[in-house]
């Protein structure tokens, strides 16, 4: 299941990590075992979304009416995303970085829709949870509560 579901066992680190009542300080830094972070280089195709709605989610399934792909180089990212259901163009190109779990993405330019959006702000970060074979962008509030996910898996 934690192969299918990968960022899974991230949330069940998260619960597991907060459910710690044990206020007692020490002298003695704990060491926490670094993740290791995967390269993002290839190609990735959406897996879900999901809306967090405080203690409910809700997940949206690709499907032939709504597909989603990003392309990584070493630095570039290209996305592109399919929605039959209106007649806009979605696809955005421009620089990345994945550094400590933080993933941003800053377009240079997009389709009309997109580059409408850049005109405001060109720059997002996002909370990033990456294995070899799944890779989840979160958007967090300021008290770092879930609010949306983009979940993908490696198909190039």
């Amino acid at each position: 299941m934690m192969k299918k579901y990968p960022y899974l066992t991230f949330i069940l680190l998260i619960v597991f990590a907060s459910c710690n009542t044990n206020n007692k300080k020490t002298d003695t830094p704990i060491e926490v075992e670094k993740m290791e972070e995967y390269p993002l280089q290839g190609v990735w195709e959406i897996h879900s979304y999901v809306n967090y709605r405080g203690d409910t989610t809700d997940t949206i399934w690709p499907s032939n009416e709504r597909k989603q792909r990003k392309m990584f180089s070493k630095s570039k990212v290209m996305w592109s995303k399919l929605r039959t259901f209106d007649s806009l163009d979605w696809f955005g190109v421009g620089d990345y970085t994945l550094k400590d779990g933080i993933f941003t993405e800053e377009l240079d330019y997009g389709s009309k829709p997109v580059n409408k959006i850049i005109e405001t702000s060109n720059k997002w970060t996002f909370n990033a949870v990456v294995t070899e074979d799944s890779f989840s962008q979160i958007t967090v509030d300021s008290s770092g509560n879930y609010i949306y996910a983009e979940n993908y898996i490696r198909v190039d």
